[in-house]
């Protein structure tokens, strides 16, 4: 069952999102070649655990650190490790944190120094992907032109769209109804309303759409091994319209990145 907030609860999911956003952008910060995942993983723990709130990730379903990095060919759901990010490393970052009562969900995939310009160019339509997505999110829509636009900007490049892993509802509990898949149907799926709240996050692959899934119950990789990207936001429908919950702002901050993507999803409330 679809679970619609109330404003008020609204104004709680926000501040959850938006301190995974500022997560993110202190992060950024710190990645950078000769660091360890495992090092992020702790300073952010810290992090969250100093604005009164928990790590979602921890113990959830028995995921044993408070951070998801993904390097490279890693989908999502990677362990933090002792291994040394590289130069021309791709980082995925998914972090999720409990205040007040409500999770807050958000992904972004960072680039180490110079990477390949086919690298890049996947991270850029990826991205570009998710605020395709975050568009349709309009009371009437329904799901499905989420998943479609998603799926048709990616696919006309030439990647591929991971099928197996989903975006999702969002609120008192990490995953809550409806499923947010990134490849589906316009018209179909639930229908959009005032109230809803998804994490919507694109998986994209730089190769082929299929994945492997890891003994350790967790890791996902691509079969090829070429690299993936992951991207995500919180987003919310007030007033028939999407409005997101999360930003990219602190990171972009943090690394002197000028980018106005956001502005047509933005609203005060």
């Amino acid at each position: 069952m679809i679970q619609l907030k109330t404003i008020d609860e609204l104004r709680l999911m926000k501040q959850s999102a938006q301190l995974v956003s500022r997560t993110l952008g202190m992060l950024a910060k710190e990645i950078k070649p000769g660091i360890t995942t495992l090092y992020l993983d702790k300073l952010a723990h810290d992090f969250i655990k100093d604005h009164g709130a928990e790590p979602a990730f921890l113990g959830y379903g028995g995921f044993p650190y408070s951070l998801c990095i993904s390097p490279n060919e890693q989908v999502v759901h990677g362990f933090p490790s002792k291994e040394e990010i590289k130069e021309g490393d791709v980082l995925s970052v998914d972090c999720g944190a409990v205040l007040n009562g409500f999770v807050g969900d958000h992904a972004y995939t960072f680039e180490i120094g110079e990477v390949s310009p086919e690298t890049k160019k996947l991270l850029k339509v990826a991205k570009e992907s998710l605020y395709k997505g975050i568009a349709q999110c309009i009371r009437g829509k329904r799901i499905g032109d989420i998943s479609y636009a998603i799926q048709s900007h990616c696919e006309k490049e030439g990647y591929g769209v991971v099928k197996e892993l989903v975006g999702h509802g969002v609120g008192r509990q990490m995953h809550e109804d409806p499923q947010v898949p990134n490849y589906g149907r316009q018209g179909s799926g639930k229908v959009i309303k005032d109230g809803l709240t998804i994490a919507i996050e694109p998986m994209i692959n730089l190769g082929t759409e299929k994945v492997k899934f890891h003994n350790d119950g967790w890791t996902v990789t691509t079969l090829d091994n070429k690299p993936s990207a992951h991207f995500e936001h919180d987003v919310a429908v007030i007033n028939g319209k999407p409005v997101l919950l999360s930003t990219f702002q602190y990171i972009y901050d943090a690394l002197g990145i000028v980018n106005d993507e956001e502005k047509a999803f933005q609203l005060d409330f």
